[in-house]
């Protein structure tokens, strides 16, 4: 009995020392540099919020924190990183719609639930867009242009699975024909591909081509979502137009499974001030991309809704599905 009245209060004692730890953790938090793991190249709508998300937050945490470009498998490659990464508060990850998506796509066993979500930042929709110098001027003429040259428009996509592919192929199976779809490590590639006249189309945010666009090399023909964007109030929804697609995108910050609370409590504070920050909120509204705050609990459940529409979505789009 004497020995296992030891053990007990042993084991206590162990449980208080490891709070006493845990608690003067998250009391010195942060004491050195943060990475920030963004899961698409630069220059585009992910690189965009997590630079600028970075830059404000910085300011209230009191350390630097650096953002860091990891490409590749739709996101799966930066954000397997982000979850095998220590949960000490001192690696954050951008993190997509692709969050919902890869464990569909086969790409990686990765799920919302891998991850201490912080707050869902944004929401995206897809849009058309093509050269101002092609022959279809508007979305009526794209559609008889592609079906009656099935295959011959080449649309360039984020990647293989990612949101803007799964827009490519829902706009597809709308108008009835087929497209050959072109790969890369992020839209912002992909929007350089269309501008050097080595593809006809992409399927990204309008963010994303704004600067194409007021240049007058681009011509966004359609919006591919619910409702007209801000950015281009006078192009109209593929849905006005009578073809019913409604695809969009989505981002916020998360942090790996299991960083202390008080530690999780001092960045999900210093992201939301970021948020309302006049740093984050003056370079979403320079790129167009439409401002939408869950915090962390809300995003969670989002995105778990999300995770199980694309789990039966993706599979039948990309004809894997077995019945």
């Amino acid at each position: 009995m004497k020995k296992i009245f030891r053990m007990v209060v042993c084991l206590m004692v162990m449980t208080l020392l490891f709070g006493l730890f845990v608690s003067t953790a998250g009391a010195a938090y942060p004491e050195k540099e943060i990475l920030l793991i963004i899961q698409a190249a630069p220059g585009g709508v992910s690189d965009a919020v997590g630079r600028a998300m970075a830059a404000a937050a910085q300011e209230f945490l009191g350390v630097p924190i650096t953002p860091t470009n990891i490409t590749g498998a739709a996101g799966a490659i930066a954000m397997g990183k982000l979850k095998s990464s220590p949960p000490d508060g001192y690696t954050v990850g951008y993190v997509p719609v692709e969050l919902s998506m890869v464990k569909a796509l086969g790409y990686a066993d990765i799920s919302p639930d891998d991850f201490d979500l912080i707050m869902r930042t944004n929401i995206v929709p897809a849009a058309l867009t093509v050269r101002a110098d092609a022959p279809y001027k508007t979305f009526e003429e794209f559609v008889q242009y592609a079906k009656n040259n099935p295959g011959a428009i080449l649309v360039g996509t984020s990647g293989t699975g990612s949101i803007w592919h799964i827009a490519g192929l829902a706009l597809e199976e709308a108008i009835g024909t087929q497209f050959t779809f072109v790969p890369f490590d992020g839209a912002a590639p992909s929007v350089a591909a269309l501008l050097g006249k080595h593809i006809n189309a992409v399927t990204c945010s309008p963010s994303e081509v704004l600067s194409g666009v007021q240049a007058g090399e681009l011509n966004i023909l359609a919006v591919l979502g619910a409702e007209r964007t801000q950015l281009f109030p006078d192009v109209p929804t593929a849905q006005e137009l009578g073809y019913d697609i409604n695809v969009m995108a989505w981002g916020g910050f998360a942090l790996p499974k299991g960083v202390p609370k008080e530690v999780y409590d001092k960045i999900a504070d210093a992201f939301y001030k970021a948020f309302q920050s006049e740093t984050f909120t003056k370079v979403m509204k320079e790129r167009g991309i439409q401002m939408a705050y869950l915090d962390g609990p809300a995003f969670a459940e989002f995105a778990k809704q999300q995770f199980e529409l694309y789990m039966e979505l993706i599979p039948k789009a990309l004809g894997t599905k077995k019945e």
